[in-house]
């Protein structure tokens, strides 16, 4: 059974979250970065991804991601963190 996270990992957590302010339902087809979670934590993606209405996919290769996404924010030069 796993652990629940320490207060650190959620206030990591929440770091993270908070650098992602996508509300809603992301645009359909515009390039964002995603944030998403595993077992063993957040994690950002290397590339954009697009909203393709109903799941989330490579926006280069158009291929779905597997992925959970908790986050998104549009896509700027300056989001490549």
């Amino acid at each position: 059974m796993p652990h629940p996270p320490s207060r650190n990992q959620a206030l990591a957590r929440q770091f993270r979250l908070d650098d992602f302010p996508g509300e809603g339902t992301p645009p359909v087809d515009v390039p964002c970065d995603v944030l998403c979670e595993d077992h063993v934590g957040t994690y950002r993606l290397p590339f954009p991804c697009s909203w393709s209405g109903e799941f989330w996919r490579n926006a280069k290769t158009g291929e779905p991601i597997e992925g959970v996404v908790v986050a998104w924010r549009i896509k700027s030069k300056t989001a490549g963190r």
